[in-house]
Order: C-alpha cells, then sequence, then structure tokens
C-alpha cells in the first residue's frame, strides 16, 4: 500500500512556518510607524502616500555569502541588520529617509528559530533606522537551496522632497570628498574573503583572527554600518553635492556612478588607516592593490561631496557621531573615473 503523500513529506513544513510567523508578530509590530495601514501576514504591505511634494526612492538588495559565515556559526542575528542597513545606505545616497521595508527568505527547509533570529535583526535595525517592517515572503523550496543554507534579500521603500534630491549632478572640479568609515566588510567581498581566510590560511571561525583579541567570526560577522543617523542630520546643516554608498565594486567602481561626465575622483589612499582584515587578505590571498579596491570598501563605507569652503563645517558636524568622517580626496577635470594616489 502506498503512503499518502503530503506537503511536510515533500519537504515544505508549513506547521514550522505558522511557529515561526507567531514567533515575530509581536517584533514586527513593534517597528510600526505612523502610515502603516496593516499588520504582517497580508498580501501585501500597506503605507499611506507620502504626497506629491514628495518622490518615493526604491532599493533592493541581499546580504550575499556573508551568509555563508552566519551558517557556519549558527549566528543569525545580525545578518537581517546587515540588509537593512545596507538598503538604507542606498537611499540615502539620494537624499532619501527609509519609510517601509520588505524581506524575502529563500530555503531548502525552513527552521523557525533561524526564521526568528534573521527577523529579530530585520526588526532591530528596521527601529533604529525609524522604518517599519511590513512584510516579506518566505519561500521552502527543497532541491533549490543546499539543505541547512537560506538567502537572504530585502526591498526598502523611502522618501524626500523632490526640490532636495541628490544626484550628482552638480559635482565639480574643486570639490572634496569626505569618505565615513565602514565597519569591517559590511556585505562584500566575502567570496574571495572566505576563500582567503578559510581556504588558503586555514583558519577556523573560532579561531582568533591574527592582530585582534576577535575571533574569525566576530570579525566576519561585523554589522554593515548604517550612515543614517550621521548624514540625515548633515543635510540640513551642509549643501551636499553627491554620496556614494561603497558596496560592490568598491571606491573604484561605486563613486563614478555619480560623477558627472568630464569629473574624475583622486583618492589619497594615505588618508585613512586601512583595517588589518584587509591587509590580511591582501597578503595572505596574494591580491593586487587595485583589485583590492574593487572587490572590498578598504575601510570607507560611504563617501559625500561637498564644496571646499563647506568641508570644515562638514566634518565638524558629522565628529559627534563617530564615524570616522575624514577627507579623502578631490574632484579634478577628467574622464569619470576614480584615481588612487599614495
Amino acid at each position: 500500500m502506498k503512503k499518502k503523500s503530503s506537503y511536510a513529506r515533500a519537504g515544505v513544513n508549513i506547521d514550522e512556518k505558522m511557529t515561526g510567523l507567531n514567533a515575530i508578530k509581536k517584533m514586527v509590530k513593534q517597528t510600526s510607524i505612523q502610515g502603516v495601514l496593516n499588520s504582517i501576514g497580508s498580501f501585501g504591505g500597506i503605507f499611506e502616500s507620502p504626497g506629491k511634494e514628495f518622490a518615493l526612492v526604491a532599493s533592493a538588495d541581499g546580504v550575499g555569502t556573508k551568509l555563508k559565515v552566519a551558517a557556519m556559526t549558527a549566528r543569525h542575528n545580525s545578518v537581517g541588520q546587515d540588509l537593512v542597513n545596507h538598503c538604507v545606505n542606498d537611499i540615502l545616497t539620494q537624499g532619501a529617509t527609509p519609510l517601509f521595508f520588505l524581506d524575502y527568505i529563500g530555503t531548502a527547509k525552513l527552521k523557525s528559530d533561524i526564521f526568528r533570529d534573521i527577523v529579530s535583526g530585520l526588526c532591530k535595525a528596521c527601529k533604529q533606522n525609524g522604518c517599519a517592517l511590513i512584510g516579506g515572503e518566505t519561500a521552502e523550496m527543497p532541491g533549490l537551496y543546499p539543505r541547512d543554507e537560506y538567502d537572504l534579500v530585502g526591498t526598502i521603500i523611502g522618501a524626500v522632497p523632490k526640490r532636495r534630491i541628490i544626484t550628482g549632478e552638480t559635482i565639480r572640479p574643486g570639490d572634496l570628498i569626505i569618505g565615513l568609515a565602514a565597519n569591517g566588510l559590511h556585505t562584500n567581498g566575502y567570496s574571495l574573503a572566505r576563500h582567503v581566510i578559510f581556504d588558503m590560511a586555514k583558519l577556523k571561525v573560532n579561531d582568533k583572527f591574527p592582530g585582534t583579541k576577535r575571533s574569525v567570526a566576530d570579525v566576519l560577522l561585523d554589522i554593515h554600518r548604517s550612515y543614517l543617523r550621521a548624514v540625515k542630520p548633515l543635510l540640513a546643516k551642509v549643501p551636499i553635492q553627491g554620496m556614494a554608498h561603497i558596496t560592490g565594486g568598491g571606491l573604484l567602481d561605486n563613486i563614478p556612478r555619480i560623477l558627472p561626465s568630464e569629473t574624475r575622483a583622486v583618492i589619497d589612499c594615505s588618508s585613512w588607516r586601512v583595517p588589518n582584515l584587509f591587509r590580511f587578505i591582501q597578503q595572505n590571498g596574494k591580491v593586487d592593490e587595485r583589485e583590492m579596491y574593487r572587490v572590498f570598501n578598504m575601510g570607507i563605507g560611504f563617501v559625500l561631496f561637498v564644496r571646499e569652503k563647506d568641508a570644515v563645517n562638514a566634518l565638524a558636524a558629522l565628529k559627534p557621531y563617530r564615524c570616522g568622517a575624514t577627507l579623502i580626496g578631490k574632484v579634478e577635470t577628467g574622464s569619470r573615473r576614480v584615481v588612487l594616489v599614495n
């Protein structure tokens, strides 16, 4: 006699999903802000329109293979913060304030405790950034994802007054570039970093990372920093000509995205201390210097362009937020690219 088929036997456990959903409802509700019109569990998240004078700014991104490290260490409560903060920074480059966030978790087999930990991180970062987690999708797909692994991506929506949208179009030769310090790798370059650290240098996640008192896991799971708290007040005090979030592509590929034609950014690589983590990867992986600046943030997670006359005021305004603000370069006439100097 053939066994009866069921969704659970096919690999999808609805009960486990509902257990996880019930566990996170209270956390998600705590992220609610004015404008949220429904609660988690609906087919879609609903948010009031901010008004015709505003523009909505949206971004979608993922955490990448940093999730591999989270799986190796069974530490899943920080990757949600990574995701939200990454997306917040993306829309911040255009002057937008985050409104709401939606996530997607795809996995072969859902585990409610891991689901809860991921969402706890999403909720924590949403609260810190003043936005609401209003929904998302959790997909259980046996055979598509490796067992015990998952993917995590998200979409953020923000708003900015149309007259205050920042595009970089006003950047001109003579402007100065301010860099804000990164908090480790953030969410980029992990495929290369993991290859060097685990395969070439043969380190384990619980080993002390060379030159530090911290474990390899602690170093690699440092949370992607949000720059909203420091940059948002600055926008009301100092004219900002352009901003760039230094993610995949590093300084070399992200800065040109906002440069006008016939301008180039000259970056003085000696103006900040490159964290030991990057030098370790470079030396043990024998990675070319230029490649390092294309793959990693090298210690600079966000850059702002200001007129020379505004630079002192901008640095003073940023100082209380301890974001490691420092002058790292200038804009010159040239083709749209980044030039690295020491």
